[in-house]
């Protein structure tokens, strides 16, 4: 499940040994297409138009645009849907989330000479939203999370895994450097000790059933301060300041049965039914930075070529897990009472750690064609950098160095992103305006990992993990104008496919898996006034 030996990080307390993953730095280094009605009406295909308060968060040139000042904002109402099928089973879970996604404020100035206008702008967009909940369930599993642990435990001495007394008081969680999972796995009694190791209760051969609850919620939110300018109505640059406040917080519950389990009694190891639990709940906030370079080019009147390059987000980054598990084992042969069944529960230590992360830098090209005051066509190419993510951990000194294992297992992991954004705009009447858009990204995940064929380490006590498909979005949108005063709208319908894994696939156990499919149908208004 996880790496427990960080060489870089050997004076760190234990806890920390295993505490971040490639997995959690690809998972808060999410983002979406979102901003104003207009710009996600068109697809989000503004990297040579500009002219838009979104763009501050896109191409900082698109400032250079503006011939007046500007505010606005818009409103967001996504009813989202996800079903999850495990081949046995799909369930689906639905909700509605209403949300302000953009406001902000374009200031501009008229100038003699070549440079015709300078602009200035501050702007709030929510770049990522992590609200999520799905349940999936397995009737047939292909093997238990306790095989899982057990294989990933070895031989690891029992005394290190059990907790001391009051006479000789030991906390396995922070007096050694064995992987927490382990410790709650053998304290619950889901693995036991054999000759050779240990054993999980279905031996790879008990077929159960397991499922599983997912509720995540969080965003990434972004404030923009830009500055721009329009030099001789040919060439308009840009240069944008982010400030981004990051959230996240999941709740996982997984839960397995099975009947003709090895489970431990009194007589040692049995042959009886089985149902444990392993809850897991986690908490991340951070702050980040960045900073955008863009340029628009308009050789000719009726086409514009944009180019933006975004710097990797500069989080620094605190994480509060802890995890609980709770069991039950009947014995079949032996009476009520006298310890049969054997239940309770167990807990983990609260586990706290601080470490950075720099997300992924992003490029982007686009040209745009205006065709005098009725028309524009736009397409956009965006390529973001997954694979270069980096984490750095919290040593023992407070400092932090770079953790390479995870920095390594990144690149294994993770690829660049493609995006193709394409928007078109037609001006009916010169108050009214049709739109329409369309967008699409690859996986940032390699195929060989979606499909179960790598061993993918996670952080904490959680060995579940979920990777993104690719996705599409298709809009439509309209536009009044009417004087200085605006209000757009859109609908946008999006569709994401993933795959969750309820752990990896370790050796020869294969963890029961479920395909995710996320449709969002979000009504977007946005209302400005130019002045």
């Amino acid at each position: 499940m996880k790496k427990t030996i960080l060489a870089a990080l050997a004076v760190a307390a234990p806890a920390i040994l295993s505490a971040q993953s490639a997995v959690d730095a690809y998972t808060l280094s999410q983002t979406e297409t979102r901003g104003t009605a207009r710009f996600m009406s068109m697809g989000g295909a503004f990297t040579a138009l500009g002219g838009d308060l979104s763009t501050l968060t896109q191409n900082p040139a698109g400032i250079g645009v503006y011939r007046r000042s500007e505010i606005g904002a818009t409103l967001d109402i996504s009813p989202r849907n996800i079903s999850a099928n495990t081949g046995d089973y799909n369930i689906g879970t639905s909700k509605t989330k209403v949300s302000c996604n953009n406001f902000g404020y374009i200031g501009t100035v008229r100038l003699d000479g070549a440079l015709r206008t300078f602009s200035w702008g501050a702007t709030y967009n929510r770049v990522a939203s992590f609200d999520r909940t799905f349940k999936a369930y397995n009737g047939s599993s292909p093997s238990s999370v306790t095989d899982y642990i057990a294989a990933f435990t070895g031989n690891v001495p029992e005394a290190d895994l059990s907790f001391g007394d009051n006479a000789n008081p030991y906390n396995p969680y922070y007096d050694s450097n064995n992987d927490w999972l382990s410790i709650l796995a053998y304290n619950s009694y889901m693995i036991n000790p054999t000759s050779t190791g240990y054993q999980g209760l279905s031996n790879r051969s008990t077929v159960g059933d397991a499922e599983s609850i997912v509720q995540e919620r969080g965003y990434v939110d972004e404030y923009n301060i830009d500055f721009g300018g329009n030099v001789s109505d040919v060439f308009m640059w840009g240069i944008g300041f982010g400030i981004t406040d990051l959230s996240y917080s999941s709740t996982t519950f997984y839960s397995e049965s099975m009947s003709n389990a090895t489970i431990a009694s009194n007589e040692g190891l049995v042959k009886g039914d089985a149902g444990v639990w392993l809850d897991n709940w986690r908490a991340i906030s951070g702050t980040g930075f960045n900073m955008k370079f863009g340029v628009i080019v308009k050789p000719i009147d009726m086409l514009r070529i944009g180019a933006a390059i975004h710097t990797p987000t500069w989080y620094s980054i605190s994480n509060n897990a802890y995890a609980e598990s709770q069991y039950s084992y009947l014995n079949p042969a032996a009476e009520e009472g006298n310890g049969n069944p054997l239940q309770g529960s167990e807990y983990t230590e609260d586990l706290y750690y601080n470490f950075h992360m720099n997300s992924p830098w992003k490029f982007m090209v686009g040209a745009a064609a205006v065709i005098g005051n009725s028309a524009i066509v736009s397409v956009d190419y965006e390529r973001q950098a997954y694979n270069d993510i980096k984490v750095s951990s919290q040593n023992g000194w407070g400092s932090y160095a770079s953790n390479d294992p995870v920095n390594d297992d990144i690149k294994n992991y993770f690829k660049a992103a493609d995006i193709i954004r394409i928007g078109a705009e037609f001006r009916v009447t010169p108050r009214f305006s049709l739109r329409a858009g369309y967008n699409y990204s690859t996986s940032t995940a390699k195929s060989e990992v979606l499909d179960g064929d790598v061993e993918v380490y996670t952080a904490g006590m959680n060995p579940a993990y979920t990777l993104n498909r690719d996705a599409f979005a298709i809009s439509f949108g309209l536009g009044y104008r009417y004087k200085a005063f605006y209000i757009d709208g859109a609908y946008i319908y999006r569709n994401k496919k993933s795959t969750y894994h309820a752990f990896t696939n370790y050796a020869d156990v294969k963890a029961p898996t479920a395909d995710l499919t996320e449709t969002t149908n979000s009504i977007v208004v946005s209302a400005g006034f130019k002045f």
